[in-house]
């Protein structure tokens, strides 16, 4: 399975403004560096000079610290002495095992959805799929992939739950950055559009099973793409 590596982001310069998020300042910083961090502004191995985004956000070096403190308890950089901390590099086994509880959330979201959906929910579900569709024939990856996400986020709000969305989140960042780079890929795109629509399926009919077994062939997936990621990509994975 080839892959065609994706454009080097260009880093610092695409950083929005600290007024785009909320918080105290090293939660905004943390929002902001966050962001670049998943949507690969800032790829793996990227260094965060603690000097530079202080200057970059006119602020003192203290919530910069701050933030990028969260960020290496999330997993997302290795922190380093004195002044510069890395982005995390992606790990295979990582990708795996959050497959794995991603697999886990989501078939018990789909289960409980396919019980209880209403109308309503599925008539949001029906706008999701078919603006994916036109997002496809558009050419337009970076569109399609928020819609994509919107999907899974709807169906995890159907739950009534207040912490699936976020727990989902939290056990997907690894997988986030590394969908980033397969998006991409000729074809791959389309046949999200059919998993998702299988998914839509079972639960309109309230087949539980048919939604469950839907939801987790499509997370499944990215499994066969980890190695040829890994190979196309090879500085921004670490071994093991």
């Amino acid at each position: 399975m080839r892959m065609t590596p994706v454009a080097e982001p260009s880093g610092m310069n695409d950083l929005p403004d600290l007024r785009s998020s909320a918080g105290s300042l090293a939660q905004r910083i943390h929002h902001v560096l966050r962001g670049a961090i998943l949507d690969l502004t800032f790829p793996p191995g990227a260094p965060l000079r603690k000097a530079e985004l202080a200057q970059r956000f006119g602020v003192s070096r203290a919530p910069v610290t701050e933030a990028i403190a969260i960020l290496a308890a999330e997993g997302l950089v290795v922190a380093m002495p004195q002044v510069t901390a890395r982005v995390a590099p992606l790990s295979v086994a990582a990708l795996r095992e959050e497959t794995f509880l991603r697999s886990a959330i989501e078939g018990a979201v789909v289960e409980q959805v396919a019980q209880t959906r209403t109308e309503a929910q599925l008539a949001q579900l029906g706008r999701n799929l078919r603006l994916q569709e036109l997002l496809v024939e558009d050419g337009d990856t970076r569109g399609f992939f928020e819609a994509d996400m919107e999907f899974h986020a709807l169906l995890q709000g159907f739950t009534g739950l207040d912490r699936v969305s976020d727990f989902a989140a939290q056990v997907s960042l690894q997988l986030h950055r590394a969908r980033q780079l397969l998006l991409p890929e000729a074809g791959r795109p389309a046949e999200t559009i059919v998993e998702h629509r299988e998914v839509f399926e079972g639960i309109r009919r309230q087949d539980a099973p048919a939604a469950v077994k839907a939801m987790r062939f499509h997370l499944g997936q990215l499994v066969p793409y980890l190695k040829p990621l890994e190979q196309t990509y090879p500085r921004y994975f670490r071994e093991g």
